[in-house]
């Protein structure tokens, strides 16, 4: 068999940057064309207006197209040429130019009224305009409640953690409703093809980048995490029976976007009367999530000082990895709390356990190699290459938590992610015989469901190729060998030619 590396560069497609494992140079200029680049950002024209994000500071991040310039050169003379104007405090994305040329650009210039500057940028014909505004314009009541946050608001902010404990949450940090920080490595992925098929990432990149977008008028983020870790599974014993199906820990239990978002609810509630307590000049609003909306979780997990992001891209802690993050945007200016260092060290063995080589690069990962991605999100035919290497998982791959050291202190989850169905000990061949019926009736309220019978048939297809040989195997696939998918019948044939050899 190849080695996991050579079979990476192989099978990785080419973008318009050449091939995708060659492009980690990649230059200011081509990666912000590439990001504007209709192709990926599918932008309409743009709509000139301001977004209030800070009550310092008002920016507009149209379409977060903006975002593609913050590790370049520009972002730093851009920040020169702010503070020469007079914003010490503004945040923009590309060079200012204090002489709009444009009629538009001229137009907010003059909106502006002295009071900030007008940045322009021209990118693939596209006139691309963010305005930095100084404080004193189209303030909110918020403004005044920054400099006192260290009082009511501080309150505030403890009450939503005693709150959170009570509802079974394992932490609750508070965050800056800013990624700017992140948002670079956001495009960066998108540009580099590494979501795949997950053409929702690009499409709603806008929307996860500038939260502001989601919940006019956010100034904070409340990042809450759930531990899940099952108490009956025995993940390393199931790996290592072929015979057996492995079903990610996470989705062995209920379905966790009801669990985590029922509990989030109850938060807001409480928090939405709290508000109402409050000296406020504007309306309280807040919005919950639950992996339901484009919101960048890992890294306002990680500004709230409840995780550090491992070197697999997931969320970390001292007590490992199992859990779920879960998020409340507010217009409140709570005060935030101080991030947790890294405690990954030099330690690799993510890097080195994960079965496709997917995390190409400590904090890196590629969607298109990762089993999860193969098995969860992608809608067509798994690569051939890449089918041998899943092995028995047929949803979801763990081999990145399970190895990691930090897991050993892993505490129990709650209860409604026990394990259900036994599907932490069932036989390939057993779940491959299930009617459309049974898995629907089987798995509700989990959330395997999503991804419908006949993907969950093509991954245990799959797994089945790579399983010992057997007459239950042989028989079990050529049950399926005339299924009306065209799809299914090439990864039931693929999986029957695995055993061939062994049949003699």
């Amino acid at each position: 068999m190849e080695h996991k590396d050579e079979i990476r560069r192989r099978h990785l497609p080419s973008s318009l940057l050449g091939p995708l494992d060659q492009a980690h140079g990649i230059v200011s200029e081509i990666f912000a064309k590439a990001c504007i680049n209709e192709l990926f950002w599918k932008v309409e024209p743009i709509e000139i207006k301001v977004i209030p994000v800070y009550p310092r500071n008002h920016i507009n991040f149209n379409q977060c197209v903006g975002g593609a310039f913050y590790r370049t050169d520009m972002a730093e003379r851009a920040q020169q040429g702010a503070h020469q104007a007079g914003l010490p405090g503004a945040e923009v994305a590309v060079e200012p130019d204090h002489h709009p040329r444009s009629q538009q650009g001229r137009q907010m210039a003059a909106k502006l009224g002295g009071r900030g500057i007008v940045c322009e940028v021209q990118a693939d014909s596209r006139l691309v305009i963010i305005a930095a505004m100084q404080e004193g314009n189209s303030q909110t009541g918020a403004t005044a409640s920054l400099a006192d946050g260290q009082g009511a608001y501080a309150a505030v902010a403890q009450k939503i953690k005693d709150w959170g404990e009570e509802l079974g949450f394992a932490a609750i940090g508070i965050a800056r409703a800013d990624v700017s920080a992140a948002a670079p490595w956001l495009l960066r992925w998108l540009a580099l093809g590494r979501h795949g098929e997950m053409d929702y990432m690009a499409k709603h990149a806008a929307l996860r980048a500038a939260p502001p977008l989601l919940l006019p008028g956010a100034l904070s983020v409340i990042s809450a995490r759930l531990t899940y870790w099952p108490a009956a599974a025995n993940a390393q014993r199931v790996l290592d029976d072929a015979d057996l199906a492995y079903v990610s820990r996470y989705a062995l239990g209920r379905d966790y976007h009801k669990t985590v978002r029922q509990r989030l609810k109850k938060l807001a509630d409480r928090l939405s009367q709290e508000a109402a307590t409050l000296d406020l000049a504007e309306p309280f609003a807040c919005r919950v999530f639950s992996d339901s909306a484009p919101v960048m979780e890992t890294d306002f997990a990680r500004q709230a000082g409840t995780t550090w992001r491992g070197k697999h891209t997931l969320s970390l802690t001292r007590e490992g990895s199992w859990h779920f993050l879960g998020e409340i945007y507010s217009t409140l200016p709570l005060p935030a709390d101080t991030p947790i260092a890294d405690h990954c060290g030099d330690c690799r063995r993510c890097l080195d356990a994960c079965p496709t080589a997917a995390i190409v690069a400590p904090y890196e990962v590629d969607a298109r190699l990762c089993i999860s991605y193969l098995t969860i999100e992608l809608h067509g035919s798994i690569p051939l290459a890449l089918r041998p290497l899943i092995g028995n998982r047929i949803y979801g791959c763990d081999d990145c938590q399970l190895c990691c050291p930090w897991n050993r202190f892993a505490q129990i989850g709650d209860p409604d992610f026990a394990v259900r169905n036994g599907l932490d000990a069932t036989p390939l061949t057993t779940l491959f015989a299930w009617s459309e019926a049974d898995f629907n009736s089987r798995l509700a309220g989990s959330p395997i469901r999503r991804i419908g019978h006949l993907r969950w048939l093509r991954n245990i297809a799959v797994a089945l190729g790579n399983a010992p040989h057997s007459p239950a195997v042989i028989a079990a696939l050529s049950t399926r060998q005339d299924d009306p998918s065209p799809m299914l019948r090439e990864h039931v044939a693929w999986a029957l030619a695995q055993h061939r050899p062994a049949a003699g």
